[in-house]
């Protein structure tokens, strides 16, 4: 009776330890086998709080994956199935069920990207977040005070804090996160550019330096003359010069600026008027990048004193007033007799 009974066990056990190797040979295949409903990528939104097992169901009542539990036993097998992150995910064709899991886990989720251009002002750019249609909108209806005592910086002037460049972000992230990380690289890199500053400059601080480098910004967008137009200006501020450059009119003008600078907007008084004032505008004037920054920092040795545009992107330097009136006659005059 003993003999048979152990004969029983032995039989039992060679099925049980069958069927097991048996399953776990099936399910590695399932894991590693392509899902069968992929035909066309797929974005699918994992919500917080909902579990693997909700996700792999929900994905076989759609068709993309046959039996949900093999997922769901391997997570749990594995020790993951409760460290998936919520998010957007993307699974293109030839995603398998291992992959799926190793991007819930990971929680790698679609991204995002907005770009800011140099050279745009802080509403301009304030439009381009306000338009996207991926973020989060909270201070859609704030005022610019308000946006800055968001974040933590009341009382400050937004034009020229934040820093141009390509963000990426997930699927409702917040706007006013995305501010945040604007203005904080920009607050890192004019910090770091500010102790690297050549010397002499006539900067009282890292602001100023900054005011400059929007300037420079909207004069060239030629990388080989910022270095020469700020060492223009930095000479002019040294000797008590205006400045008497043109964005800064510009950018006093507003919404009064229709394309087309006239002498008597060079008349008009307004903070921003370096015709009129000397030294530096109140404010940045538009988002200038680090080479911009950079340039303001750091400007190029020489005499010049004036500049005037040739009309092909560069500039004509002239050392003495003589020497400019007669680039502005050449450049300037012959280009409106066309």
């Amino acid at each position: 009776m003993r003999a048979q009974l152990h004969k029983v066990l032995g039989i039992a056990i060679i099925i049980v330890s069958f069927g097991t190797g048996w399953l776990l040979m099936d399910l590695r295949q399932y894991m590693q086998t392509p899902v069968p409903g992929l035909a066309q990528p797929l974005r699918y939104t994992l919500t917080p709080g909902t579990g693997l097992s909700a996700m792999a169901w929900a994905l076989h009542r759609q068709g993309i994956i046959t039996h949900p539990d093999y997922l769901v036993w391997y997570a749990r097998w594995q020790g993951r199935a409760n460290h998936i992150e919520a998010g957007e995910y993307e699974f293109v064709p030839g995603t398998t069920p291992a992959q799926i899991l190793d991007k819930l886990v990971r929680g790698d989720v679609i991204q995002y990207t907005i770009t800011i251009p140099e050279g745009w002002t802080f509403q301009k750019m304030l439009r381009e977040i306000n338009e996207n249609n991926k973020l989060q909108h909270i201070i859609k209806d704030l005022s610019w005070r308000e946006i800055m005592a968001r974040l933590g910086h009341a009382g400050e002037h937004p034009e020229g804090r934040f820093y141009p460049d390509t963000y990426h972000f997930t699927r409702k992230t917040q706007d006013l996160s995305l501010l945040k990380q604007a203005y904080d690289a920009m607050a890192e890199r004019l910090a770091r550019e500010w102790r690297q500053r050549a010397t002499g400059l006539p900067y009282r601080d890292a602001y100023e330096a900054l005011i400059m480098a929007s300037i420079i910004e909207k004069e060239t967008a030629l990388a080989d003359e910022r270095a020469k137009i700020a060492g223009v200006f930095v000479r002019r501020l040294q000797k008590h010069m205006r400045l008497q450059t043109d964005p800064t009119v510009i950018y006093g003008l507003g919404d009064q600026y229709h394309g087309n600078l006239r002498r008597r907007d060079l008349k008009r008084p307004s903070p921003y008027n370096t015709y009129l004032l000397r030294g530096l505008p109140p404010t940045p004037i538009a988002l200038p990048g680090g080479d911009a920054i950079h340039a303001a920092l750091h400007p190029a040795v020489g005499n010049a004193l004036y500049f005037v545009a040739r009309g092909d992107g560069s500039h004509q330097f002239s050392a003495t007033i003589a020497e400019h009136n007669t680039a502005v006659r050449k450049y300037q005059l012959k280009a409106h007799r066309r």
